[in-house]
């Protein structure tokens, strides 16, 4: 099937002509629009499978891929790439089985007929609302994907209370390689260590020499190099500069007051 529905009632010769995108439909409003209500009216549901799927966390302007699977076994824990021999490791990994809306295209001309499916999504579960705010809608367990395909038995309104958020999921931060979609090997989903940042923190030694800094007064030293010395210079008290106005009144309270032996008093 291709990933993307293209709904039966779509009257363009061109399935790539759909104006809107059709990957994901949110489980709030399947019920409403026309393109999936008509195709799970009538019991097309389907269940997509993928080793796992990728989201990006936005971060300080940043995005970290993660890579987001069901829990394995101990001996198919994802720790290295290991070219030679993916396929048959691949076998005994435990798929993600995301719940699914299909439909059939006829084109105008009588071509062949084109199936087409989109994903549901739900909610981020508490472990994953960090990451991204959406996720897939996974069906876990083999009674939950019974029931979603068995579309004679379960009717519609039945089905779709198994459309929920699942915590039965495992997620760690991969390479930004699958940034780049024409990457493809087992590198893209390897655990990759995060660089975290420590915040600085002041040691107790320096903390006694910023306190000494501080307090201490350090004997009188010779600045005739105009160079700062400790910070208490910088605390005392600048006499005030003396001004063309202040010499002034200095002169005038000469002038006011008694004469000068060594300079009479002119009349």
């Amino acid at each position: 099937m291709r990933w993307g529905l293209v709904p039966a009632w779509f009257k363009e010769a061109d399935p790539s002509k759909m104006q809107y995108n059709t990957a994901n439909c949110r489980s709030d409003t399947m019920m409403e629009k026309l393109s999936y209500k008509g195709p799970l009216l009538k019991g097309k549901r389907c269940v997509v499978l993928a080793d796992g799927y990728y989201e990006w966390q936005q971060q300080n302007g940043q995005k970290q891929p993660y890579f987001i699977y069901f829990p394995q076994t101990e001996d198919k824990k994802l720790s290295k790439p290991d070219m030679e021999g993916e396929d048959e490791d691949s076998k005994d990994r435990k798929l993600l089985t995301m719940a699914g809306i299909f439909d059939c295209w006829e084109p105008l001309d009588g071509g062949e007929t084109l199936y087409s499916y989109t994903i549901i999504t739900v909610n981020a579960s508490k472990d994953l609302s960090s990451i991204h705010h959406r996720m897939p809608a996974v069906l876990d367990g083999d009674e939950a994907i019974r029931k979603w395909l068995d579309f004679a038995e379960v009717p519609t309104q039945e089905a779709v209370k198994l459309i929920q958020p699942t915590e039965n999921l495992a997620f760690h931060p991969v390479s930004t390689i699958v940034n780049n979609s024409r990457n493809n090997t087992p590198e893209c989903i390897v655990p990759i260590e995060l660089e975290i940042k420590k915040d600085t923190k002041v040691s107790a030694s320096s903390k006694i020499m910023m306190n000494w800094l501080k307090n201490k007064s350090p004997k009188k030293e010779d600045d005739c190099d105009g160079l700062p010395r400790w910070s208490s210079q910088f605390i005392q008290t600048t006499p005030p500069k003396k001004t063309s106005s202040s010499l002034i009144h200095q002169w005038l309270k000469k002038e006011d007051g008694e004469p000068s032996a060594k300079h009479p008093k002119i009349q």
